[in-house]
């Protein structure tokens, strides 16, 4: 296990899809797993999901696209997620990897994406990731949210390396957060508290025109590439 790993304590999870015996085969799935991980419920409707996470207080939630109710349920029980409790990351599994799926799932605030064709054995790790502050996605997946944040970001957004926009000190931490540190990662690489990584980043947010970290560091990726400079999804699963 990853010496990062190691000193995450055990991670509570809770766990929403369709049906019971989907959210038994996921936690089963995730117990045979190497991570250090505790299923603390189960749900399959908006206000069972609700009250769990009221009563659990999860570390991750894992919640499917489609929960009983309607095939928007999930991604408007992850909106409510983040109003709620914003402490809690959340992990989206969808049944595809269509854009339009990805692209909603990340503007109603997961922090990850799952697809069900994928390998259970990275569901676990897929937890860690968003835990430690991370974004999971693939590549592909992140070209789909590239594009859809080009069509939104305000005419200010002009580029990281324009004239007066950006300071050399708030480029570094643009650069860091694209790399997928936290802030607390930050702090130590900058040698700053996370007071101040947080202060440089509600500035970054004001003068490029992004609203959260992922914007921000999907937008500096964009222009990254278009500047010909080699891609760095350290990040992304």
């Amino acid at each position: 296990m990853p010496k990062s790993l190691r000193r995450v304590r055990i991670l509570k999870v809770f766990i929403a899809d369709s049906s019971q015996l989907s959210c038994h085969l996921i936690a089963a799935e995730l117990r045979r797993g190497r991570y250090r991980l505790k299923i603390v419920g189960y749900a399959t409707d908006a206000a069972g999901t609700y009250e769990g996470l009221e009563k659990n207080q999860p570390d991750v939630a894992v919640i499917g696209a489609h929960l009983e109710g309607g095939t928007r349920a999930g991604f408007d029980v992850t909106q409510q997620i983040r109003a709620a409790h914003p402490k809690i990351s959340v992990i989206m599994i969808l049944d595809s990897s269509k854009a339009t799926m990805v692209v909603e799932a990340f503007r109603a605030g997961a922090s990850g994406i799952f697809c069900r064709d994928q390998s259970s054995v990275l569901l676990s790790k897929c937890i860690h990731s968003v835990y430690l502050g991370r974004v999971w996605a693939s590549s592909a997946e992140l070209h789909f949210l590239i594009d859809a944040l080009g069509s939104t970001l305000p005419d200010k957004s002009i580029s990281l390396r324009g004239p007066g926009l950006l300071t050399k000190r708030e480029e570094g931490v643009v650069h860091l957060v694209a790399e997928g540190l936290t802030n607390r990662d930050i702090s130590q690489q900058l040698h700053l508290s996370e007071h101040t990584v947080r202060n440089y980043l509600f500035r970054i947010f004001n003068k490029v025109g992004t609203s959260n970290r992922l914007e921000l560091a999907l937008y500096a990726i964009d222009r990254r590439e278009g500047n010909g400079e080699e891609k760095v999804l350290a990040h992304l699963a």
